[in-house]
């Protein structure tokens, strides 16, 4: 049966359902094999993190495997976006973590490798470079973990950095010792944060130091510690292009946080804040100079009063840690962890960051003397999240105004320090 329409338009109606029928089986077609190209990714992780990661992978239609640390199996993982889940002992062994996901590949298609924390990127990489999958192999991965190879990257691109120089060589050391003014910095070159780092007063100290150290020595550094202010870019690369690059800045560099106890805060800039572009532009030549082509990156500056120059202090291929994800999502929308997902699932094909918002954010996190801090009696309006952690209070604020920030955080920072601040000694490695 045909239909004529305003004398022009004759619809034949079995030809318009012929018509939706195939419409809608080349749709389903088209759903069938986007969910079917859907690569398999194995998200890596000795610790509990990246949650939005493995949601947004399974969003994407991606198989979702966790390979993790049998002490970790406990934590609330969204079990309901993974497909599998394996444990090992520790990730101590590097064959014997490659042996087991060779073990998994035997009966598995694994397409992508991803490391959620800090301490997994080296191994990720080596994982990657064994396997032949794509991502960033070893040599590039440890621009991002190995401090001294940050150190030396930094100076060949021309990247101001702290004088340093690798703890080898005696003689060396002593020479450094006499021509760069102290304090400095002994550090491992293996660890993230300020975890492990003494900070040095005179050389009779470095060598003591260095003594007790024995054969760990050669794996640190020393460098100048350079006062100043502490910032930092959380970035996120696809198809080697900074897509996406948030400027922050601590309130006290994490050394004096982690060491000195007290109260932990950073929030973003003032938009018009006329030092942004710059650091943006040095962020991006240290990113791309260091071989990132797609993940996400935590990147930090020290900003020197003495040559107003900003020196790297470390940077690193994944997302901040310490609720930073979370802070850059209430000012701008983004959230890291699920755009790494995004640009990991789709190397090849053009990446559009989301629009973003213009807020401004701050946080601020303590450790407790309380193990579950009462904290009823925070109920500003900015508030847009609350930390759920024994021995630990933290809040994020969000505001139009970052005058309005600002003032939360200090007004926060005050009232934790009279009624729940605790102060522990600082961990010389990471522990459970």
């Amino acid at each position: 049966m045909c239909t004529e329409v305003f004398d022009s338009v004759i619809i034949c109606l079995p030809a318009v359902l012929e018509l939706e029928k195939t419409v809608e089986v080349l749709i389903i077609t088209i759903i069938l094999v986007r969910v079917m190209s859907r690569p398999a990714i194995l998200c890596l992780s000795s610790y509990f993190k990246g949650t939005p990661f493995i949601e947004r992978a399974k969003q994407e239609g991606c198989h979702t495997i966790l390979l993790t640390v049998e002490s970790r199996l406990k934590e609330p993982w969204p079990r309901h976006a993974l497909d599998e889940v394996f444990a090992l002992k520790s990730f101590d062994d590097r064959r014997g973590v490659i042996n087991s996901v060779g073990y998994l590949m035997r009966t598995r298609q694994i397409d992508r490798v991803v490391a959620l924390d800090d301490f997994d990127v080296e191994l990720g990489a080596a994982i990657r470079e064994h396997f032949r999958l794509p991502g960033m192999y070893e040599t590039t991965a440890k621009h991002f973990r190995d401090k001294l190879a940050m150190r030396t990257k930094a100076l060949e691109l021309g990247i101001p950095n702290p004088e340093f120089i690798g703890a080898f060589n005696t003689d060396e050391v002593r020479r450094f010792l006499a021509r760069v003014p102290g304090p400095w910095l002994l550090k491992p070159r293996g660890s993230a944060n300020a975890i492990g780092i003494q900070k040095i007063e005179t050389a009779d100290q470095m060598f003591q130091a260095l003594d007790l150290l024995g054969d760990e020595q050669s794996f640190h550094l020393i460098e100048q510690m350079i006062p100043g202010e502490l910032y930092h870019v959380d970035s996120i690369v696809a198809q080697g292009v900074v897509q996406f690059a948030e400027v922050n800045k601590y309130g006290r560099p994490l050394f004096d946080v982690y060491h000195g106890g007290g109260i932990y805060m950073t929030r973003t800039l003032p938009r018009n804040k006329s030092l942004i572009p710059g650091l943006r532009r040095l962020n991006e030549q240290l990113l791309l100079g260091f071989g990132m082509e797609q993940g996400v990156s935590h990147t930090e500056y020290m900003h020197s009063p003495v040559d107003d120059k900003f020196y790297l202090i470390e940077t690193s291929a994944r997302v901040g840690g310490a609720n930073i994800a979370e802070m850059v999502e209430a000012a701008t929308g983004v959230n890291l962890w699920s755009e790494w997902a995004k640009v990991e699932i789709d190397r090849d094909a053009p990446y559009t960051p989301p629009v973003t918002k213009q807020l401004h954010a701050g946080t601020v996190i303590s450790l407790a003397k309380q193990e579950h801090p009462d904290h009823a009696n925070f109920d500003d309006p900015e508030i847009t999240f609350r930390l759920n952690k024994k021995h630990h209070i933290g809040f994020i604020v969000a505001s139009e105004r970052h005058e309005r920030v600002v003032e939360l955080l200090n007004q926060y920072t005050s009232r934790i320090a009279q009624d729940y601040l605790a102060v522990m000694p600082a961990a010389t490695k990471a522990t459970d």
